[in-house]
């Protein structure tokens, strides 16, 4: 058997939080990449600090096990629908999937969503049902409901008979018979020997390698990553770089570095054989959908066009009062070139100038996708501000406004489902379908503007005591549906500059929930805390209590300060208004007015009626 047969190429897909990147941990200790007494972390591949703290997968990893003479290349990709972009191209590098599904859980939004992208590849697929060691795994039930999901989704037949395999990831062991407990992962690195085809391709036909995604070094530059769909690509070799969805692009390069994947690291060899996953670097304006292939035989592969971004919001220059006190990097040249910097490794998220040198229009695929951006720049020492997300409209033939629609499932306990259809009414949602699920919930589906969905996870949170569960997921552009309701919450807003004081703050919180504490920095028209009235309320929480010879200064003790309100990221994302901006710095999150001066404030607001 030559070598081309020696090479699997498969990708993990799973909803958010089903276990792949665990399942991945396992996978490569079977294999032996790790010494038996090497001390690794959990989920090794998620390498991102981010990554770690929320538990998700942002951009997909490639790993390589050599296991019984086959070398497996084995690619994890994100599970949230923020990141699905990802998915879509790096699964052109795969010749088989493997499905991980939640032994409790079972298929969720973003299986489906993953999986349709494996159908329209013709994508062979292994079942991998992890967490069986849950108590409440219900291994049997989701075997049917997968199957008829299947059939749901007009699956080719060749699906049916995927092979399942049953795995505890976390305890690191796969079988075969969901009530054989064994002892490493040898059942599922032979289901993919066995059912994932090697590579098509022939050595002997001119190189094409197509670049699926790409990684950035301060060293290198750009580094492209993709599959070898046929020939051998050698260091030294003269190229063409072409693109299938730009006929014009031809580039005529030479191959500096190539990489192979081996464990977690990147090994450099000479040359690499069609069917390989590889990097190469030193190539200029080298971009994911790019065909390197042999100047004897130009032709650019076909590639899946990208998802377009569905919400955009503003980064400008701090120009407040406390700007540059926290952050290293404030000025519009260095957020511009970090925000360009971004587009070399995400090309779901679009940076476009804007009339101004000091604002620049970022558009991603939803909040979760933009506040990751903001979290990472903010912990390398960038301080900026943030407008309101928007949701970005098109027109149709006709000049009608069309919407991002979103499809959003909830698993909720039965009481609190008439909350749930009462507010996403109000936000323009329509209920497609509601059932009982699991456990005693009530799973309940909904057709929702995307917009309508922004400064909703806060409330739903509250409104179902945390203990519900909320997915979505892109559907389509369509009519727009007509205006929604704005948040009934107003603002606190200082009315001076200085230090917070607890007499202030008591006499503050009588109209409303606070943002900050006593001695805390604020400045005129930064927002201290919200107003249940809806309306925009200037308060002094720098008041100070005037000190005579009658009072004693153990009156302050009897001020009692209810805790204030500390929020997230998303969450501010969430509350902010039009008119209101986030100031992001490596040490604070504060939320303030872009008008910071309460008269100037009062015009523009008197003009705008």
């Amino acid at each position: 058997m030559n070598k081309d047969n020696k090479i699997r190429n498969v990708a993990i897909i799973a909803h958010v939080d089903h276990g792949k990147t665990t399942l991945v941990d396992g996978l490569l200790k079977t294999a032996g990449i790790f010494r038996e007494n090497q001390v690794v972390d959990d989920r090794i591949m998620d390498s991102n600090d981010i990554e770690r703290e929320r538990g998700i997968t942002i951009l997909s990893k490639n790993t390589a096990i050599e296991y019984k003479d086959y070398k497996i290349n084995i690619i994890d990709t994100p599970g949230h629908a923020d990141f699905g972009g990802e998915v879509e191209r790096v699964l052109k590098m795969a010749n088989g999937v493997i499905l991980v599904i939640d032994a409790f859980e079972g298929p969720m939004p973003q299986t489906k969503f993953v999986l349709r992208k494996a159908f329209d590849l013709n994508l062979p697929a292994i079942i991998c049902i992890n967490k069986i060691d849950r108590p409440e795994a219900r291994t049997e039930e989701i075997q049917d409901e997968l199957l008829s999901l299947f059939i749901q989704m007009d699956a080719d037949e060749s699906y049916v008979d995927s092979p399942f395999v049953y795995a505890s990831a976390r305890k690191g062991f796969a079988t075969l018979d969901p009530n054989v407990v064994t002892e490493d992962m040898t059942a599922l690195l032979d289901t993919i020997i066995e059912w994932i085809p090697a590579p098509e391709g022939s050595i002997d036909e001119p190189f094409k390698l197509l670049i699926s995604t790409t990684d950035y070094n301060d060293y290198v530059g750009r580094i492209g990553i993709g599959k070898i769909e046929s020939g051998i690509i050698k260091h030294g070799d003269h190229a063409a770089i072409v693109n299938y969805n730009e006929p014009e692009k031809h580039v005529n390069i030479t191959i500096s570095n190539i990489y192979e994947f081996k464990g977690l690291n990147r090994v450099e060899v000479n040359s690499s054989t069609c069917g390989n996953i590889v990097a190469v670097t030193g190539v200029e304006g080298i971009n994911i959908g790019d065909t390197i292939c042999s100047p004897d035989a130009v032709e650019a592969l076909p590639f899946v066009k990208i998802s377009e971004p569905t919400l955009s919001v503003t980064f400008s220059v701090n120009d407040g009062p406390f700007a540059g006190k926290e952050g290293k990097y404030v000025t519009s040249r260095q957020i511009r070139n970090r925000l360009y910097k971004e587009l070399q490794t995400d090309v779901s998220l679009n940076v476009e100038d804007t009339d101004t040198t000091d604002a620049f229009k970022v558009s991603g695929r939803g909040e979760l996708h933009l506040s990751v951006l903001i979290e990472n720049m903010r912990r390398e020492g960038y301080e900026f501000l943030v407008s309101k997300p928007e949701v970005l409209y098109k027109k149709d033939e006709d000049g009608k406004l069309l919407e991002p629609i979103e499809t959003v499932i909830i698993d909720v306990d039965e009481e609190y489902v008439g909350a749930i259809i009462e507010k996403l009414g109000r936000r323009k949602g329509e209920l497609l379908d509601m059932k009982p699920s699991k456990g005693g919930f009530t799973r309940l589906e909904f057709s929702i503007p995307a917009r309508g969905l922004i400064g909703y996870r806060q409330e739903f949170m509250t409104d179902t005591r945390g203990n519900g569960v909320i997915n979505t997921q892109f559907d389509s552009y369509k009519k727009h549906k007509g205006e929604i309701p704005k948040r009934n919450l107003g603002s606190l807003i200082a009315f001076e500059t200085g230090t917070a004081t607890a007499y202030g703050l008591g006499q503050a919180q009588d109209r409303g929930l606070l943002f900050v504490s006593p001695a805390d920095e604020v400045y005129e028209g930064m927002v201290v805390g919200s107003n249940a009235k809806g309306l925009d309320i200037e308060v002094n929480v720098c008041k100070r209590k005037q000190q005579t010879n009658i009072r004693s200064a153990a009156a302050d003790d009897a001020i009692r300060l209810f805790p204030p309100k500390i929020m997230s990221l998303e969450e501010l994302m969430e509350f902010i208004e039009p008119d209101e901006l986030i100031e992001v710095t490596p040490k604070s999150l504060r939320l303030r007015k872009k008008i910071l001066n309460t008269n100037l404030r009062y015009k523009s607001h008197k003009n705008k009626k």
